[in-house]
């Protein structure tokens, strides 16, 4: 019966929507990560610091797979001694604990670097659609992703990267604190 209450009222407000003329716009989302200024900036971003964190895994395995060949090689171990060879299995364990820190700190990066794009994005596409459905009347903005289907001629993704855009100019024109 609960169930049946709750189904007239989302029927009967769905009626009342219908009823009052509504505009309604939709975006992309995808497009304003790849598209905008603050997406491409942040993508930037994370891509630099990924740079950075995979050339030093590189290095850390680089030098894991020298100590692993010198490990491997017979006549070189036998000119060692037993310190030594102690001393390049320690290095290599070492080596190995490094590797695996790296690829974790890597791996938690790459998702708060996502997370940090996908906020600032959802944050850069929210005020753009405040600022549109005020200036333009809209009465609500939705992501294409909600939608079933929608005529393309409701897509507002331009004019919300425009939005965008015109925001991250501004943020980036303003003076840094503490400089």
């Amino acid at each position: 019966m609960k169930k049946l209450s709750t189904l007239i009222a989302l029927t009967l407000t769905s009626l009342q929507l219908c009823a009052t003329e509504t505009k309604v716009g939709i975006v992309n989302f995808v497009s304003c990560v790849t598209e905008s200024k603050v997406g491409k900036h942040e993508q930037s971003a994370v891509e630099e610091m990924r740079k950075q964190i995979a050339t030093l895994i590189e290095d850390k395995e680089k030098q894991l797979k020298e100590v692993t060949e010198q490990l491997q090689d017979r006549d070189f171990l036998d000119g060692l001694s037993p310190e030594g060879e102690q001393e390049l299995k320690g290095k290599w364990s070492q080596l190995s604990e490094e590797m695996n820190r790296y690829n974790q700190q890597y791996y938690q990066f790459i998702q708060q670097g996502q997370n940090r794009i996908f906020q600032n994005v959802v944050g850069g596409i929210t005020s753009a659609a405040e600022k549109l459905a005020s200036s333009k009347g809209y009465s609500m903005i939705l992501n294409k992703e909600a939608c079933f289907f929608y005529d393309p001629k409701l897509d507002i993704t331009a004019d919300v990267i425009k939005e965008m855009d015109k925001s991250f100019d501004d943020t980036e024109k303003q003076p840094a604190v503490g400089k």
